[in-house]
């Protein structure tokens, strides 16, 4: 799979007017997502967050709290990681306790999931002075009707959360899985064709919300940037932020992007999938299968890596 990067730049550079361009860099599933390399956590996050202090790029990360525990015992090295996003300055959300899909369980469940999923999050925050305001959902499951998406919505502003939506939607775990899987065999050779065919795909990622946007609003959004924390990510995430600073964008906190009132369209029309709300907003303006075509996808070999198709 290779897409041509300039005829889709030709594309959008036609429909997107000159404006200034943000982009916030949001991580899911902290305290961190590891799939081998347990010992190498801290080592992994201190690297991650200077990257992103060098970069001067604000992020949030959101947390499952479930992981903040061994054993049902809470774990000092896990809070550690934590608190080291909160000393770099970075804000932390609720990504819920234990990652539930909200489309398989109750209102009344999930619910509960979110407030557990806050009892050190929060407690953490406001000993370094940071907001604790935002949520971010599972598998971007925000609801499959209207009934549970309003359930949702009006729980969420009742407990003072403000909803963390997606722009660019994209497999960075995919990567990441296949990039674990070659640290695992301590193939460096396969861990940089990985890393720079991630940061290939996320471009063109980038290029093609862009482009879904300009033919949606007629103008491209600030965008909102869907991250795990992860070794690919500390490793890559430098290249990342300049990969967007070349295509002309700011990189932005989370607050700033969401000033864009086009967050502020309505949503009509549900869905079981976990999508983009670039995606949603489509589906609700009665957009049909052409207007998704041209979405780029992993290569196969990051894909069987990730044991997602056999070899």
């Amino acid at each position: 799979m290779r897409y041509s990067i300039l005829s889709v730049f030709f594309l959008v550079s036609l429909s997107v007017f000159a404006q200034e361009k943000l982009v916030a860099f949001t991580f899911d599933d902290l305290p961190f997502v590891s799939y081998r390399h347990n010992s190498q956590k801290h080592g992994f996050t201190l690297k991650l967050l200077n990257t992103l202090k060098t970069n001067n790029l604000p992020a949030i990360g959101f947390v499952n709290e479930y992981k903040l525990y061994t054993d049902d015992t809470l774990n000092p090295a896990e809070v550690e990681l934590l608190e080291l996003w909160l000393e770099y300055g970075n804000e932390l959300g609720n990504h819920t306790f234990s990652h539930p899909s909200y489309h398989k369980i109750t209102f009344d469940l999930f619910s509960q999931d979110i407030l557990k999923g806050e009892n050190i999050s929060k407690q953490l925050s406001k000993k370094h002075n940071i907001p604790y305001r935002y949520f971010r959902h599972p598998y971007l499951h925000s609801g499959e009707n209207k009934e549970k998406n309003d359930s949702l919505q009006n729980f969420l502003k009742q407990n003072n959360y403000l909803e963390a939506p997606v722009t660019i939607d994209n497999s960075d775990y995919l990567f990441a899985f296949a990039y674990d899987s070659a640290m695992a065999i301590e193939d460096k050779e396969l861990m940089r064709k990985i890393g720079e065919d991630y940061i290939e795909y996320m471009e063109l990622k980038l290029l093609y919300f862009e482009l879904q946007s300009s033919r949606l609003f007629q103008k491209n959004i600030n965008h909102i940037l869907l991250l795990h924390a992860n070794a690919l990510n500390a490793d890559y995430v430098g290249e990342l932020a300049q990969m967007f600073q070349k295509n002309d964008y700011r990189l932005a906190p989370l607050e700033e992007v969401l000033k864009d009132t086009l967050y502020n369209t309505a949503i009509t029309v549900f869905t079981n999938r976990g999508i983009s709300w670039l995606d949603r907003w489509a589906l609700s303006a009665g957009k049909k299968g052409d207007f998704f075509q041209g979405d780029p996808e992993p290569p196969d070999y990051i894909l069987r890596l990730a044991k997602v198709i056999k070899e």
